[in-house]
């Protein structure tokens, strides 16, 4: 039987203009965050001109910064577990503007390299702690709903913020998306000072207690739902600007109108997925993992033609955006005494997919395989991570996970 503890149910402390400012703080800092990590696949071949690189070499940059959110995430969110929340993600997002800012002057390949795996490190924590933050301004049964907000700015950046900037980027230069993502941060950074209500760290707050999460067998699991399920949309959309002008025969100059319809998939996916994340969490991941693996099969066969291209582009970005706020929840079930970082490990695992599914994406690419098998690639990893959910699902049975419900609330069944 599972253990359950009962604990009042928590009411929001703030005004409804208070909690929407608080939340929209927080979603402004995903804004610069999607701008500088999709931004440079719309960009990808000004930056093969730029810098006199090849598309894998490309490729290895969004892997650098990928690479910098896995190693960032749960390394700031544990040595910044005894900081105010509000404390720790004004400091990373002060990092995070400024990193950015260093790739515009990095004179060669190398010295991006380093840039932009620096510019991935505060990139999960300043996730994980954002959405501790939302969770706890709202009644836990809309935890879900809140955590779903924020991440709808890294959604949003796709609709207008990378738009912009591949606009920008392809008009006066790809090095103009680093300026533009430093001011996103730092108006961000203003922002969380003003809007988010401080609170005093927890009393118990340690490294030691927040790495504690990493012995959780539920944890890993989760974390390898994210890595293995995700990793297929990320080859797939890594090289959506050589797919749509190469297979497609969409011009150059329509490009920010796919990385739009991409982004508005992504706000659909993002308000739905934490919704139905709320009513059942296992669930969504059921749901949602196989409809990814369709939704890219689909993608692979329609890329072959302009118009039915737009349309996957959209199905696509909202298919992978609908299992965000079920990961990133079931995270915080799987580990609820070590919040922050449990949290953040979402972010790495989708960074640790980015990195994956560039990597095999060029790879089928650089065997000559063309630029809609990535897609096909991540319809096999989507059905790989079912497996591991799957897997999740039947040892909870056995051994559910101990949860903190609101009075009157429903825990886990016995099984």
């Amino acid at each position: 039987m599972s253990v359950v503890t009962i604990v009042p149910a928590v009411k929001p402390r703030l005004s409804s203009r208070q909690l929407a400012l608080a939340i929209f703080s927080l979603a402004m800092g995903g804004v610069g965050i999607g701008v500088t990590e999709f931004t440079m696949m719309g960009l990808l071949q000004e930056v093969e001109r730029g810098l006199n690189i090849d598309t894998p070499e490309a490729g290895h940059l969004i892997s650098a910064y990928a690479l910098g959110v896995v190693i960032g995430a749960p390394l700031l969110a544990a040595v910044g577990a005894r900081l105010p929340r509000k404390h720790l993600a004004m400091g990373l997002m002060l990092f995070f503007s400024l990193a950015n800012l260093t790739s515009f002057i990095a004179p060669d390949y190398g010295t991006m390299l380093v840039s932009r795996f620096a510019a991935g490190l505060p990139h999960g924590a300043f996730f994980g702690v954002a959405a501790v933050i939302a969770a706890s301004l709202v009644a836990p049964t809309k935890r879900g709903w809140a955590i779903s907000m924020v991440m709808s700015g890294l959604a949003i950046s796709n609709v207008v913020g990378v738009p912009f900037a591949t606009w920008l980027g392809q008009t006066f230069g790809w090095r103009l998306l680093f300026v533009l993502v430093g001011i996103i941060g730092l108006a961000t950074l203003a922002c969380l000072w003003k809007y988010v209500p401080f609170e005093h760290a927890h009393a118990d707050a340690s490294i030691r207690r927040e790495l504690g999460a990493l012995k959780r067998l539920q944890v890993w699991l989760a974390i390898l739902i994210g890595i293995v399920g995700f990793g297929g949309f990320f080859a797939t959309y890594t090289y959506i600007a050589h797919t749509m002008t190469s297979v497609a025969g969409i011009p150059a100059s329509l490009l920010p109108v796919v990385v739009a319809l991409y982004g508005l998939g992504m706000v659909a996916g993002n308000i739905v997925g934490g919704r139905i994340a709320d009513k059942s969490v296992m669930g969504t991941i059921y749901w949602v993992l196989p409809g990814i693996a369709v939704a890219l099969v689909v993608y692979a066969i329609a890329a072959h033609w302009p118009w039915s291209a737009f349309a996957m582009v959209f199905v696509v970005g909202a298919a992978g955006s609908l299992l965000i706020p079920a990961l990133q929840t079931r995270l915080l079930d799987a580990s609820p005494d070590a919040p922050s970082l449990a949290s953040s490990l979402n972010h790495a695992a989708l960074n640790v997919a980015n990195a994956l599914g560039a990597f095999l994406g060029g790879l089928v690419i650089a065997w000559g395989w063309g630029y809609v098998a990535p897609a096909l690639v991540g319809a096999v990893l989507a059905i790989l991570g079912l497996g591991v959910a799957l897997l999740s699902g039947l040892l909870e049975r056995k051994r559910p996970l101990a949860l903190s419900l609101p009075q009157g609330r429903k825990g886990p069944q016995p099984s």
